[in-house]
């Protein structure tokens, strides 16, 4: 018989005018068949003028479930989780942005599962969940297993995708089927980007890394790994992501990521940079520009789950193109971090 391992958990969860989101998020976090005493979530707010703070102070109110609110001056969601991890007191910190929604009540238990053994330092969930009633891009996601298209042809990508039949396209050391997860063992050369959207991490192998003031979840996760932590859990479960609902809020999301990255680069701040093999981009100009080869992708995913959503992989393809080659201008005339005043989930 298993020994029951029920570790106190602090879920991170940074906001900002995040109304749109947050009750379905926390609802899911409230209805999880883990001890409640066990369970303390730390919302890190950037400052939201919308409902936000409205629909934590009716959850904290009610709820058997520990509560901390603190605020988070620099406003980003890498500045909100480094302020959350401070505040937190959990020995596992679960990483759940406010666009999340846990799936299924049993969902904290079987994520915890792996993290019985002391050997694997972090859990993570291994598909987005699929449902009929999402928006045409949150299918999109969940469907191929990435929030950017580039990803998918560079392989390093972290979510299981329907269209690769992998949940990465990088060569791991090691993976072993152990029923209810995965065990994979990483190394330098095999770390996806992961790290956030329902992830687990043993929180004192952060004393082994510099996390403030920004935490990055894939520069985190491969410092960890040259550390020597080397080995995570995959749980065959899904994570809803209500990453948005319109090519204009899908341009927006990914102009403030790229523009992001371009900033911190520059300030040194950020340390994992993916090897990426020049023919990999190619082919992804290249398929983009023709068009005609995306909707190959499409129709062969389709085939695979009929969903009309594939068809958004040629936009997806297209809008990442030119956010890319519109942010990297943007980046020589004006080097500055994109503002976040104004910013809606």
């Amino acid at each position: 018989m298993a020994i029951e391992y029920n570790p106190k958990i602090s879920f991170i969860i940074p906001t900002l005018n995040s109304e749109r989101t947050l009750e379905k998020c926390l609802k899911s976090i409230e209805v999880q068949s883990y001890p409640k005493e066990k369970i303390e979530i730390v919302i890190i707010d950037g400052g939201s003028t919308d409902k936000t703070l409205e629909i934590v102070a009716h959850f904290r109110g009610l709820s058997p479930v520990t509560y901390c609110l603190v605020p988070n001056p620099l406003k980003t969601g890498e500045s909100g989780k480094a302020i959350g991890i401070d505040a937190a007191t959990g020995e596992l910190l679960a990483f759940v942005d406010s666009d999340n929604v846990l799936v299924g009540e049993n969902w904290l238990k079987k994520m915890v599962l792996p993290l019985r053994d002391n050997t694997i330092f972090a859990s993570e969930a291994l598909r987005w969940e699929y449902a009929k009633e999402d928006s045409t891009i949150d299918r999109y996601c969940a469907l191929t297993g990435i929030n950017d298209p580039i990803c998918l042809f560079l392989g390093n990508y972290d979510r299981l995708s329907y269209l690769t039949g992998k949940w990465t396209g990088l060569k791991v050391v090691s993976e072993i089927d152990k029923g209810d997860y995965l065990e994979v063992v990483l190394d330098e050369t095999s770390v996806p980007t992961m790290g956030a959207n329902g992830f687990l991490l043993r929180r004192h192998t952060l004393k082994e890394v510099n996390y403030t003031p920004y935490y990055f979840d894939n520069d985190i996760v491969f410092e960890l790994v040259k550390k020597g932590f080397t080995k995570i859990g995959r749980p065959k479960i899904g994570i809803r992501h209500y990453f948005c609902d319109n090519t204009k809020t899908y341009m927006r999301k990914q102009c403030r990521r790229i523009r992001d990255y371009f900033y911190f680069k520059r300030k040194k701040m950020r340390t994992f940079e993916h090897k990426i093999k020049s023919f990999k981009f190619i082919k992804f100009v290249i398929y983009t520009l023709l068009v005609f080869p995306l909707l190959l992708q499409s129709a062969r995913g389709f085939y695979k789950k009929r969903d009309r959503a594939w068809f958004f992989h040629p936009i997806a393809c297209w809008v990442t193109f030119l956010v890319y080659s519109f942010a990297t201008i943007q980046n020589i005339i004006d080097p500055g971090m994109l503002s976040r005043e104004k910013w809606r989930q």
